[in-house]
């Protein structure tokens, strides 16, 4: 696909951009070869990326489940790399938007322009064209801009003088903000929030692992250097099997108690939306499959539920001030309620 870049955007593309659709079977790919697949993608990337090990498997869930993933933490602690480390081990196209007060939203979905050319109006599309749109630094958008992105993340496509242009597949947005600098930023509404599968903190490594960090500079590959592991192939057989993956009546059960106990805690002005509550199952079905299973457990569900529900809740300003917050909050309810036995299968 020809990538076309607006003036003042900043982007890293790969040229791979494969075609994926997960209604495709793919019948001679068993779920041992997905787990096994899986795995090797991660340790790929983590030979890029030295960071947490399960945030490398949350972060290709959310992509596994054609999620969107929210990073909120520090500068300087992996973000991009990780980034630019799962679109390379999956051959997928990468795209990087630095996201500042005066960008327009034209200057992320793209635009109707005159073809000198043609001498006719065409569009020219923008960087959300791409498998893997990193958007730096989200809050420090206007609202308008920040709003660009509520229709490529949702309906998967781009609308521009009345004509829909549909997004390559997969398509997933890792949008990165610095919660502890607040000045100049434009704190994110919370329908954009909810439209994030997960929520991850990166957080700083371990004394260990920052010193390999150190010692390997100039020989750790980049993540420009790594060769893909994952294909098309595997996308779509992993898309067919979140699809396919049972969840016993107990077990979502559980997932209903959670998600209504978020909407009846004091601590909590806004609870989880329905639309969080499927996110819980779809992510928890991808990382079943990640296990080579066919069956979600109430383990994948407490795993789960805090990065896919904590940053759709709101504290009550009370409970703020107190020092509460929601991801404790979503830790004190998966403590305190009954973990089903035995319905997993």
């Amino acid at each position: 696909m020809n990538q076309m870049t607006p003036v003042g955007v900043e982007t890293d593309v790969y040229d791979s951009s494969p075609a994926f659709d997960s209604s495709v079977a793919t019948a001679s790919i068993t779920l041992d070869d997905l787990a096994r697949t899986f795995e090797a993608v991660v340790t790929n990337v983590r030979s890029a990326y030295l960071g947490k090990d399960i945030t490398v498997r949350l972060s290709l869930c959310c992509l596994m489940a054609e999620g969107h993933l929210l990073v909120e933490d520090h500068p300087g602690v992996g973000k991009t790399t990780l980034a630019k480390a799962l679109a390379r081990s999956l051959g997928l196209g990468f795209g990087r938007v630095q996201l500042t007060a005066d960008l327009l939203p034209a200057d992320v979905t793209g635009a109707v322009v005159f073809d000198r050319d043609t001498g006719l109006l065409a569009f020219r599309p923008g960087p959300v064209f791409t498998n893997v749109l990193l958007a730096d630094e989200l809050n420090r958008a206007s609202p308008k801009a920040q709003s660009a992105l509520l229709e490529a993340m949702e309906e998967r496509q781009v609308s521009a003088d009345g004509v829909s242009h549909p997004l390559p597949r997969p398509f997933m947005v890792i949008a990165t903000q610095n919660p502890f600098d607040a000045a100049g930023t434009f704190p994110l509404p919370h329908s954009q929030r909810d439209r994030f599968l997960l929520r991850l903190d990166l957080g700083y490594p371990d004394r260990e692992t920052e010193d390999i960090l150190l010692s390997s500079t100039g020989t750790r590959p980049t993540p420009e250097q790594l060769s893909p592991v994952g294909g098309p192939e595997f996308l779509r057989a992993f898309a067919a099997a979140v699809d396919a993956t049972y969840m016993a009546p107990e077990v979502r059960g559980y997932v209903l108690d959670i998600v209504h106990a978020t909407r009846n805690h004091p601590d909590l002005t806004v609870g989880a939306s329905p639309r969080a509550a499927l996110s819980v199952v779809r992510a928890a079905a991808a990382f079943a499959v990640t296990r080579g299973r066919t069956y979600v457990t109430p383990d994948d569900i407490k795993l789960i539920a805090e990065p896919t529900l904590a940053h759709r809740l709101q504290a009550h300003p009370a409970a703020e001030l107190a020092g509460a917050t929601t991801s404790a909050t979503v830790l004190d309810i998966l403590s305190r309620l009954p973990v089903p036995v035995g319905a997993s299968r």
